[in-house]
């Protein structure tokens, strides 16, 4: 699964530390691609048991982690645990099937 990060319109170049819970019932590989992001900014993607993300090469993966996590499986109980350990959920999104997400960040 290919996952797209760039930032919303009204931000030029997002410069903010994010976490992503990358969570799937089999194990995946996550292919990053981003646009203006700015580099030498954390980005933690946790991702379920057996998944792994490919980051692009260049600056981003510098200081882009990626830690295998085991997540509760249902949805409700994701959201509770990621408000518990972030203080925060800004977005949460469930797909069935797909190849592409693309998420806008920023404010």
């Amino acid at each position: 699964v290919t996952l797209h990060l760039n930032p919303i319109s009204s931000v030029h170049i997002h410069q903010k530390p994010l976490v992503f819970l990358l969570n799937s019932p089999l194990p995946l590989v996550w292919k990053l691609k981003t646009e203006r992001l700015a580099p030498g900014i954390r980005r933690v993607f946790l991702v379920s048991l057996g998944s792994v993300v490919q980051f692009e090469k260049g600056n981003f993966s510098l200081s882009a982690e990626m830690e295998e996590k085991f997540f509760p499986e249902k949805n409700e109980h994701l959201l509770q645990w990621a408000q518990k350990e972030y203080g925060a959920v800004t977005s949460f999104t469930e797909l069935k099937i797909s190849r592409n997400i693309y998420i806008k960040v920023g404010e």
